[in-house]
């Protein structure tokens, strides 16, 4: 056989995977393995280079039929076809084959491209095998083939094609196995589906097979399927479709199904990672593996204490479905740290974090194990996320019942824990802030913009600080001067949250029941002063309608006229920290990077209907909200009237200042990257990264080594655009790889409920919005979104109504919603992909339903 036409599976290894394809080095590292695969050969790429070679038809991506078509009329190169032609005499002599595609882009870690190539089946004959192979090449150009490799970021140049040709397995019972479960992502558990015939109507979805799940050494799931078609091989040659044998019985005994979970745990321990196969059993009952590939779409498994841990997704909770860039990752840890410190459990390595913090898929999760196992945690915990994150509340209570997160005693240092929370709390004032913010709501604004402004003065380093003493200073500032924030400016909107609270109970008079009205306290929240973000909001529908009267259409706002720059100027003076997901520093700034606000300008521009004017509709929130005071207080009686006045004109004056400490962190995040961006500049000169910019997939600590990062750079940016294409992020997330809410009960087909965030119903046009920036909402639409936090939260000016997969009643959108007088419901599963841009929904946020 010619070396570089064709080789044997036992002579292919890992490194051969550009001569072979993914498959390719699969089966041939599972051949070298001695596990039971079916002896072939492959041809190598270099064959279809051969071939390629004689076709000159321009770019093959441009016109992906052209290409399949002149592969199909070009004859294969004769060297090609006499090496393909012996090495059948010489290893599968006068046997049916599978020729199966093998593309270098293909059964990767980070795309398993399964089933975007063909394979053709029980091929008998040299020369139909021949053309097998030439169909195979032609489906490297097919239109799913092109379209997932555009979806994977995958050049199609970069893509070369082999094929392996093997032994067809005459199979009695075929179907897939994977070694851990790719729905609800626990490892260690084989799921398997299996029919009788070949596995292709496995494969391609024709079947309703018999499934199994394989846990701990026994069958914990079992499901027979209907098996009313089976493929089989034909004596000339090719497969035909039959009748199936019917559901009656399984099609594998127990025996055989836990033996075949016992060859999927050897694949996994030989690959050291989860596996998706296809396998064949046939008439000497003897298991065959067909193929293996990584499961790519796990979520990765989070490096943390050992034994039963819960993680919560931070990352999600704070309206973020991106990755989070490691300079970002690394700043967060310093942060923790902080706060560890400060609530008096300062952590040996301020750099690495607390033990609880731990980052999978370059997201952040915290450990609550220890929360789960504790009562008091238990109600703590229950109550915020009822409140800040609604479906993690419904998940994090499912594990309540769990045995490996069962309460267990108090042990002291819980009870140290606690009067450490109280400590600090006295510590810093806050029951007296809280009481002289009620006695005194514009003294307590006072206070936190003096608080503010004396930190905006110690957030720059010295002008010529080295890189050192800019880390230094980065890295003191994170850790003892950011955290301390929450404490000295919480306590404001903390009280406005206690007088909504004590509102809500005196509403409720035993004398007077039932004369509360749902919606009611949510209307009190509408047109909400004082709130940094609907502020920033409206200052830019200020500068939109000064635009207008200068007679600067949205076509115009990209292109920056004068107006619209001193606008721009104007605004970003005001807000040009903020960003999308501005809570991770490694990712531009608007005054940076101003586009996602020219993009809002130009939408605001757009709004030709007067009575949707957001500032508007805002002043009209806030007439409907101190008539709702009104309201309230003559229902509730003399007495308790006033003091249901009193509690909710507090909360009116101070509620708004939730959003405060945020926006004090994302100040001082912004300073830390223009420091860290000094940096960078720095590295770039000293020839250690290509690009300032790049000191942002860094750490903390590599960007003071000096040596060369490049490498690290690559490589940590090619991860973190695979994790942006990720789009199902668990809230919660255990230590064997399991997501809970994945095995949780879902709502009915065509059932979407959620927690009611702001009261109303509105009935319109959906539009599914995955990343603000750059997206178009058209006056009136129904924005759906995963989450939000304030970069998305100009889009609601315009919005009919908001849907949110995740979020609770007092969650940044929620809010926001609120104070703008849009209908919204938040937490809603799965909102994102159950509904379809265009289509027509009704959101009733008093209720928390949603129907399509």
């Amino acid at each position: 056989m010619a070396p570089e036409l064709i080789l044997r599976l036992r002579e292919i290894g890992p490194e051969m995977l550009p001569l072979v394809g993914g498959k390719g080095a699969n089966l041939g590292v599972l051949t070298r393995a001695g596990l039971a695969v079916p002896p072939g050969f492959c041809v190598t790429t270099t064959a279809y280079g051969q071939m390629a070679a004689q076709i000159a038809i321009g770019e093959p991506q441009a016109d992906p039929a052209r290409m399949r078509a002149a592969i199909f009329n070009a004859a294969i190169p004769d060297a090609v076809a006499k090496a393909i032609r012996a090495a059948l005499a010489d290893v599968l002599p006068d046997e049916p084959v599978a020729v199966r595609s093998s593309a270098t882009a293909e059964d990767l870690p980070q795309a398993s491209f399964a089933g975007q190539q063909d394979t053709f089946l029980n091929v008998q004959g040299p020369d139909a095998v021949l053309d097998a192979v030439r169909r195979c090449w032609a489906s490297l150009w097919t239109d799913r083939a092109v379209a997932y490799r555009d979806a994977n970021g995958v050049p199609h140049d970069s893509v070369q094609l082999a094929v392996v040709v093997q032994r067809m397995i005459q199979a009695v019972v075929a179907g897939v196995m994977f070694t851990a479960n790719p729905v609800t992502g626990r490892r260690h558990e084989a799921v398997i589906d299996a029919s009788p015939g070949l596995g292709e109507a496995v494969v391609s979805g024709l079947v309703n097979p018999d499934h199994f799940v394989v846990s701990g050494g026994r069958i914990v799931d079992r499901r027979v399927g209907d098996k009313r078609v089976v493929i089989r091989s034909l004596p000339g040659g090719g497969v035909e479709r039959a009748e199936g044998p019917g559901p009656e019985a399984a099609c594998l005994t127990d025996d055989q199904v836990l033996a075949l979970a016992a060859l999927g745990e050897r694949v996994e321990r030989h690959y050291g990672s989860p596996q998706d196969t296809e396998w064949a059993f046939d008439a000497d009952n003897q298991f065959w593996l067909t193929q293996a590939r990584p499961i790519t779409t796990l979520y990765p498994i989070p490096e943390g204490r050992p034994g039963d841990r819960a993680y919560f997704c931070f990352s999600l909770a704070q309206g973020l479905l991106r990755p989070i860039t490691p300079m970002g990752i690394s700043a967060f840890r310093v942060l923790a740290s902080g706060a560890a410190a400060m609530a008096g459990s300062p952590v040996s390595n301020p750099l690495a974090g607390p033990a609880v913090f731990t980052d999978p898929g370059q997201r952040i999760f915290i450990d609550l194990t220890a929360v789960l196992r504790n009562r008091f945690g238990r109600a703590v915990m229950s109550e915020v996320f009822d409140v800040m994150e609604a479906r993690s509340a419904v998940v994090m209570r499912g594990l309540f019942d769990d045995p490996r997160f069962a309460v267990r005693p108090t042990p002291i240092v819980w009870l140290s824990g606690v009067a450490k929370v109280i400590g600090l709390a006295f510590r810093y004032g806050v029951p007296s802030q809280v009481i002289r913010a009620i006695v005194n709501p514009d003294a307590a604004r006072r206070r936190i913009a003096g608080i503010s402004a004396d930190l905006r003065g110690r957030l720059a380093a010295p002008a010529h600080a080295t890189s050192g003493q800019r880390l230094d200073h980065v890295e003191r500032v994170l850790l003892t001067q950011a955290v301390p924030l929450l404490p000295r400016i919480a306590p404001g909107a903390a009280a406005g949250f206690l007088m909504l609270g004590l509102a809500g109970a005196l509403r409720k008079s035993p004398l007077r029941k039932n004369r509360a009205e749902p919606g009611e306290l949510q209307t009190v929240l509408r047109g909400l002063p004082h709130n940094v973000t609907t502020e920033m909001d409206l200052m830019l529908w200020r500068l939109a309608t000064d635009l207008r009267a200068q007679g600067i259409t949205s076509d115009q706002v990209a292109a920056r006229p004068p107006a619209v720059e001193a606008a721009l100027g104007e605004f970003l003076g005001a807000y040009g920290d903020r960003a999308v997901a501005e809570i991770d520093l490694g990712l531009p700034r608007w005054s940076e990077d101003p586009a996602h606000v020219l993009g809002v300008l130009a939408n605001y521009l757009r709004l030709d209907d007067p009575g949707r004017a957001p500032d508007l509709i805002f002043e009209r929130g806030a007439r409907e909200a101190e008539a709702m005071i009104e309201k309230l207080a003559r229902r509730a009686g003399l007495i308790r009237g006033g003091l249901l006045r009193f509690a909710l004109s507090r909360a009116r004056k101070l509620a708004g200042l939730r959003e405060q400490p945020k926006f004090e962190l994302v100040r001082v995040l912004a300073a830390m990257r223009r420091e860290l961006r000094t940096v960078g500049e720095a590295l770039e000169a000293a020839g250690s990264i290509s690009a300032a910019d790049d000191v942002f997939f860094l750490t903390l600590t590599e960007a003071r080594t000096g040596r060369d990062l490049r490498r690290e750079v690559t490589e940590r940016r090619a991860a973190y655009e695979r994790e942006m294409r990720r789009r199902q992020i668990p809230r919660v997330l255990l230590s064997d790889g399991t997501e809970p809410e994945a095995t949780a009960t879902r709502p009915a087909e065509g059932g979407l409920s959620g927690t009611p965030a702001s009261a109303g119903v509105v009935t319109g046009r959906a539009r599914v919005i995955l990343d603000p920036v750059g997206a178009h909402l058209e006056p009136g639409e129904i924005l759906i979104a995963p989450s939000t936090d304030p970069g998305w939260t100009p889009l609601f000016l315009t919005a009919g109504g908001l849907v949110m997969e995740m979020g609770g009643a007092n969650s940044h959108g929620a809010v926001v919603a609120r104070e703008y007088g849009i209908p919204a419901v938040v937490g809603v599963h799965g909102a994102t992909t159950r509904i379809a841009t265009g289509t027509e929904i009704t959101v009733d946020g008093t209720s928390g339903h949603v129907t399509v």
